[in-house]
Formats: structure tokens, C-alpha cells, sequence
């Protein structure tokens, strides 16, 4: 159940993985808007071809996503204005939140949302200290999240996004938090002074 603190607010948990370049290309995007009841299929994933291939380090110890996955799928230029639609107007919120800020930034010039949350950044906050680190598997594993809800593997977008939300939900339940110090804990910097009406 979605926390009191977040109810009514268009909000977008987001996860991207990258080809493996620098600066890294997407090829999977996954977006959860938190304004309706939050299941499994309402995660909207993408598979995309890049322009450079995917490497193969990045397929093996990261996502799994091979060239020979993505051959038929649709390039960013086709994919772009349903993303762009479906990130507007709307509270960006990720792990690490720094890298999808950055790289849809990259992919998306015009785009620039208003405030950015990192469920990182909110978990070092709530756990100070951990002696087991902050990562999305571990913060998983710490906080005993159901990974059976959704139908999808580790660190593919579509998982990885999902299982970001649970985490949000369940360190805002457990803190108590309500929005402006969700805001306060959790924002990332340059966005940490949105007022709190804005939203």
C-alpha cells in the first residue's frame, strides 16, 4: 500500500540500463507512476537498440541483455516521445537517482523535472551505519522485500524499478515520514529546496 506521504502525487520510479559505453546508451528503460494502484503490470519497460553495441562485460556480470536481444527492438529516436510522456510533469525517483538523472538527461535535453528522489540517499539517512552497504540487493535483502512479486530478474529495468518503489514505501512507512521531510532526506542536490506546495 502506497504511504500516505506519497498519495495523490505524480511520481515516477525509473530504472535504465546502459550498453556499457561512455557515456552510456540505454537499452532497457523501465517507468512505475505511483498515481494508480501500483502492480506488477503497470511497470512499462522498453528494450532498445543502441548505436554502439552492448559489451560484452556489461551483459554478463551486470543485466544479461545481449545485442542478439535487442536486433528487432526500436532505437531511443522511436522510443524517446512515449518516455518523454511518460517522465512529464512528474517527481523522478530512483536508486542512485544521480545516474538515471543523468543519463535520460543525456538521451532527453529538453527534459528537466522539477525534483528529484534518491532511495539511496533516503536509505543512508533512515540506516546510518550499515555494515552491509546500500546497494538496491542489499537494501533488498536488509529490509526483507518480497522479491516474488515481480515476475523479472535482478538488475533488469523493469525489476529494479519495481523493487525500488517497495523500498521507498517501506522506508517511509517504517521512518513515518510525510513529503517535506521525505523531500528533505531524500532529494538530490540542486533539487533539495522544492517547496513543499510545488508538488
Amino acid at each position: 500500500m502506497i504511504p500516505a506521504a506519497l498519495a495523490g502525487r505524480r511520481l515516477a520510479v525509473v530504472d535504465v540500463e546502459g550498453n556499457g559505453g561512455q557515456p552510456p546508451e540505454i537499452v532497457e528503460i523501465a517507468i512505475l507512476h505511483l498515481d494508480q494502484p501500483v502492480k506488477p503490470e503497470h511497470v512499462t519497460t522498453w528494450l532498445i537498440r543502441p548505436q554502439s553495441p552492448i559489451t560484452p562485460l556489461v551483459t554478463r556480470k551486470v543485466h544479461g541483455i545481449s545485442n542478439a536481444d535487442v536486433t528487432d527492438c526500436p532505437t531511443w529516436s522511436q522510443v524517446a516521445d512515449q518516455v518523454t510522456e511518460a517522465l512529464s510533469d512528474r517527481v523522478l525517483i530512483a536508486h542512485n537517482a544521480s545516474v538515471e538523472h543523468r543519463v535520460l538527461s543525456a538521451h532527453l535535453p529538453t527534459w528537466q523535472p522539477s525534483l528529484v528522489l534518491d532511495t539511496l540517499r533516503l536509505a543512508k539517512h533512515l540506516r546510518p551505519g550499515s555494515t552491509s552497504g546500500y546497494g538496491l540487493d542489499r537494501l533488498i535483502d536488509d529490509v526483507q522485500l518480497d522479491t516474488h512479486q515481480y515476475p523479472g530478474q535482478r538488475h533488469r529495468a523493469g525489476y529494479d524499478t519495481w523493487m525500488t518503489a517497495q523500498l521507498l514505501f517501506t522506508l517511509v512507512s517504517h521512518a513515518d515520514l510525510d513529503w517535506p521531510e521525505l523531500v528533505r532526506v531524500a532529494a538530490m542536490p540542486g533539487f533539495e529546496r522544492q517547496e513543499e506546495g510545488l508538488w
